[in-house]
């Protein structure tokens, strides 16, 4: 395992190396989890691409850090990591979350950021009054009051089979995060709008969603899409709002294919 001290939070991360002059791939992850979600999508693409994996702060294995948060504080947590690592001109791939600390990366340290890969994520997510219940109800009633709710959202009705034990074991994933960690978070959500800032989006960028995503629908994410001038949209068939979960076959794929339109002259390097 492999921790750094940056900010005020100690966070977990992987690195894993890979072919010199290749792009570095940096996976962020989602509201609820830890960075394992990206397992099989980085298993297909390990030993082709260096790729830089971690945990958000009050999530995994990292520090809770003084709370509240704002999204700024987990932008300038990615920052100073890639910056601890010695990685600039990075392909940043966020899920949910992830894809806002990546849209708020690329506005606040454009040096660190040549390629975006934007999933099941917005440049505005949810209302105040949803985030509100959802604080509320994991403040006073704990992670698990809102499970059942969170995985409809997360997986299929397919992939929710009582029998499927990946199904259960994602569930405990998101019940044994930290609720301060995760109520905190919540909060920065709540309060993020990027609307102004993912305009100004200025390198190139692959928004992705799954078709059955409950969090940021199909429709959500598309109208990010329009907002970054020559931004390529797909959508994942059979997914919800983890594709590097459900099908992560489909998602190498999609990250492979838009990493080959890169102009060779633009591409990162690790």
């Amino acid at each position: 395992m492999q921790f750094a001290t940056v900010n005020d939070v100690i966070l977990h991360h992987q690195l894993i190396g890979g072919p010199a002059g290749r792009p570095v791939i940096v996976f962020a992850n989602s509201l609820g989890t830890d960075f394992r979600i990206w397992r099989d999508v980085v298993v297909r693409l390990a030993g082709d691409f260096p790729i830089i994996t971690y945990d958000k702060r009050g999530h995994g294995l990292s520090d809770l850090g003084q709370v509240p948060y704002s999204i700024d504080d987990h932008v300038l947590d990615l920052a100073a990591l890639l910056d601890r690592l010695a990685v600039k001109d990075a392909i940043i791939c966020g899920l949910s979350i992830g894809g806002m600390i990546a849209q708020g990366l690329q506005a606040k340290r454009p040096d660190l950021v040549k390629a975006l890969i934007l999933c099941d994520t917005a440049h505005k997510i949810g209302t105040p009054d949803m985030w509100n219940a959802r604080i509320e109800s994991v403040e006073t009633k704990g992670i698990e009051s809102l499970a059942d709710q969170v995985m409809e959202r997360w997986f299929t009705p397919a992939f929710r089979r009582p029998e499927n034990a990946a199904y259960h074991g994602y569930r405990t994933m998101l019940t044994r995060q930290s609720a301060v960690g995760y109520a905190a978070t919540c909060a920065s959500v709540r309060d993020t709008d990027l609307t102004e800032t993912t305009k100004r989006i200025s390198v190139p960028t692959l928004c992705i969603v799954g078709d059955q995503d409950g969090s940021t629908p199909p429709d959500l994410v598309l109208s990010m899409a329009k907002l970054i001038p020559g931004a390529r949209y797909e959508v994942i068939k059979d997914a919800g709002h983890i594709p590097c979960v459900e099908q992560p076959e489909m998602l190498t794929e999609m990250i492979r294919a838009f990493i080959a339109t890169l102009p060779a002259g633009d591409e990162p390097n690790g």
